[in-house]
């Protein structure tokens, strides 16, 4: 263990350099990628085009079957009908052109007065009622219509026109297609014969509405093509889902089985880069997020070395141990995932460290594990393993976050297998999986497994770790505030005012640490061993001084300080002999500071003699850590409190804040990072509990009378 330990304090001197911390993260990086690289290469597939398939090939991934889409789109677009225009200004166009010839009919009529001239004049008549048509109307016309028509009476040619234009009207209304023309005009000619008109004015009518009309309804390209996008675009892509059966083992491959294999990607795995550069890509980034949390702006200290280390280490031998698990797995061993106890770690770093550290621990871990217990499933990622280490992990954070549990990790690995069971249960369920009795049996018996190998692996290593890199665990904590301990048994016996003493000062100082985001529990039990050295000479400090003279009466100032002075030494040197943590050795050290012993300071003065003020000072140092200033503050506060005569609330707030600001003037404080508004808050938070321990007690003066009489 010494070799080890020289060895940890080597690497912690290196990682105060910047540029070794990089090249630790990129080892651990190297590291994690050589665990999961297997679990991310494509699986080789022995297919043959037109072979029987030696196995059953299930997709890896949901990739699109672009060739099938295309086939579906263009069966659907064949499916669309043909789209038509119907032009209803062809109706409207022909009419206004029959109602002009009549027109013109009935102005050339007008312009010939005699009416034996008109009958002579017919054939001029005729031409000029051709001069007023287009050429192309007057040619595709035949000379009968505009004979009949200059020869008809002005009546004849108002009912013809009338007649005309309603039936060419009422035919061109309806959609006409091209194959539909000479229907249509048959219908008209049908209507203009049942007409009351003249044998010469029906034919002409009849001659005008055929040729008014024509085709109205046309084949639209565009409306067609608009049509057919949308059928097109609402076609949903045809995909080769995740997990769907690509070929049956034994069924013949074919070639559209072949060409989806070739799709998934089976038959080309081997050229595939992705996925190794997918890995990279993620834990270059898990790295990333390393480095961030353990990034210091100062030199490193040893403390965040000691963190940086054990969360590396932890996460190491976490992350070779899922590998090798994840092997057995690969021989078809069954889905045994679930018995990792992938809580150890997240413990681990929870008592060594802190909450912060074991989430990321838990959320890494997760993350790996969906890649390296990805056996026997489609893809490469199996998300239902690592939702499962998630919520075993963080569960593990909720359980230890209660204090007797941490002293108590067997009963907090028992609470967290039903944790695991329950968790699983609520996957196995959102799945929709169907699994046998003896399935579910044996996810049950490894999730149990899972939490209670959590807890003793914890056990177990905890003491190497905390042995290993000087740590002082919430576990060890809670070991030495056993009033069975030896020591806390001698203050009990040889100091016992002081024992009182230490365990007032401790609820004193736990309750302010915890106020101020300190390490309430560091506290308490640094209290209990405080003042430990008083037990060589218990009778010359005043809480032990019960029916019997105060001996410092009898003795010079300067004896007198070097006794009083003495006890945070002998403290210290009485807690290292133990082999106790140095954090509580510093309490123990560091609780005094400084500061002045100053009754017998003043005392030596008012002789007359000269004397150094620092030869009446504590050797120091001064508090270094917010714990030790808390403490500091909170001894002298119930020792000045509980020697005050009917001690009221307005008195204490008074004395506390005046023991304060006496440390603050006197620089007591300088060496450590506790703010004013953080000293603020310990003054608040003592002064409420010392309102609770002395609080006013109600007077009987009625009893005190009748006593008087008794004795009397």
């Amino acid at each position: 263990m010494g070799n080890v330990q020289r060895y940890l304090a080597k690497l912690k001197e290196l990682l105060g350099n910047r540029l070794f911390k990089l090249l630790l993260f990129l080892l651990v990086g190297v590291f994690s990628y050589i665990m999961m690289v297997s679990n991310v290469t494509p699986e080789k597939i022995n297919v043959e085009l037109l072979q029987p398939a030696e196995q059953t090939i299930r997709a890896t991934k949901t990739v699109e079957d672009t060739y099938q889409t295309e086939l579906e789109k263009d069966e659907v677009a064949k499916q669309v009908p043909d789209a038509y225009t119907l032009k209803k200004e062809y109706a409207q166009n022909k009419v206004d052109l029959i109602s002009s010839i009549f027109d013109s009919g009935l102005e050339v009529k007008k312009e010939i007065e005699d009416e034996e001239q008109a009958k002579e004049s017919i054939p001029e008549q005729a031409e000029s009622l051709k001069e007023k048509l287009t050429e192309e109307v007057a040619n595709d016309l035949s000379d009968s219509v505009f004979t009949s028509l200059v020869k008809a009476s002005e009546q004849e040619l108002r009912i013809s026109k009338d007649l005309t234009i309603t039936v060419i009207n009422k035919v061109m209304t309806s959609s006409i297609p091209s194959n539909e023309v000479e229907n249509a005009k048959r219908r008209a000619e049908e209507d203009l014969k049942l007409t009351s008109l003249t044998k010469e004015m029906k034919r002409t009518s009849i001659e005008l509405a055929r040729y008014a009309i024509i085709q109205n309804y046309f084949f639209d390209q565009e409306k067609t093509e608009e049509q057919r996008r949308k059928v097109i675009e609402s076609v949903e892509p045809v995909k080769i889902l995740q997990g769907q059966i690509i070929v049956e083992e034994g069924q013949l491959v074919d070639r559209e089985i072949y060409r989806q294999l070739e799709l998934a990607g089976f038959l080309n795995a081997e050229d595939s880069v992705l996925p190794f550069l997918g890995l990279a890509l993620f834990i270059f980034v898990v790295m990333g997020g390393f480095y961030y949390y353990f990034r210091s702006p100062d030199a490193v200290k040893t403390s965040h070395s000691n963190q940086m280390l054990i969360f590396i280490i932890t996460f190491m031998i976490t992350l070779g141990t899922m590998k090798i698990i994840s092997m057995v797995q690969e021989l078809k061993y069954g889905e045994i995932s679930f018995f990792f106890p992938i809580a150890m770690a997240i413990m681990l770093v929870r008592i060594l460290l802190n909450e912060r550290y074991a989430i990321a621990m838990a959320i890494i871990l997760a993350g790996f594990g969906t890649i390296l217990f990805n056996v026997h499933i489609p893809g490469n990622l199996n998300f239902s393993v690592g939702l499962y280490f998630l919520l075993s992990g963080i569960s593990a954070i909720i359980i230890l976050s209660k204090r007797n549990f941490q002293a108590k990790l067997l009963q907090a690995g028992l609470l967290l297998s039903g944790m695991n069971i329950v968790i699983l249960f609520a996957i196995l369920l959102i799945t929709n999986g169907h699994y046998s009795e003896i399935e579910y049996l044996f996810y049950v018996l490894g999730a149990g497994i899972s939490g209670i190998a959590s807890s003793i692996l914890t056990i177990g290593l905890l003491p190497f770790f905390e042995a290993g890199f000087g740590i002082l665990s919430s576990l060890k904590l809670i070991e030495l505030s056993n009033p069975n301990h030896p020591l806390l048994r001698k203050i009990l016996t040889d100091a016992p005012g002081t024992y009182h003493h230490s365990v007032m000062v401790a609820n004193l100082a736990e309750s302010a640490c915890e106020a101020i985001g300190a390490n309430g529990l560091l506290a308490r039990v640094g209290c209990y061993y405080h003042d430990i050295g008083k037990t060589r000479r218990p009778q010359f400090f005043i809480e032990n001084q019960l029916n019997q003279d105060n001996p410092h009466d009898k003795l010079p100032p300067g004896t007198s300080k070097d006794i009083i002075i003495a006890h945070a030494v002998d403290g210290a040197d009485m807690l290292r002999k133990a082999k106790f943590p140095t954090e509580i050795v510093d309490i123990a050290e560091q609780h005094h500071g400084t500061t002045l012993l100053k009754y017998f300071y003043h005392k030596v003065c008012k002789d007359g003699t000269e004397i150094n003020e620092a030869d009446y000072r504590y050797p120091g140092p001064k508090a270094q850590t917010k714990e030790i200033a808390v403490i500091g503050i909170a001894d002298s506060v119930e020792a000045a409190v509980r020697s005050m005569n009917h001690p009221t609330q307005e008195k204490i707030e008074e004395l506390v804040k005046q023991i304060i600001n006496d440390r603050i003037h006197d620089k007591q404080f300088a060496e450590c990072d506790i703010t004013m508004r953080e000293l603020s808050i310990v003054q608040d938070s003592l002064c409420e509990s010392l309102h609770g321990i002395f609080h006013s007690r109600i007077e009987y003066p009625e009893l005190s009378k009748l006593e008087q009489k008794v004795k009397a």
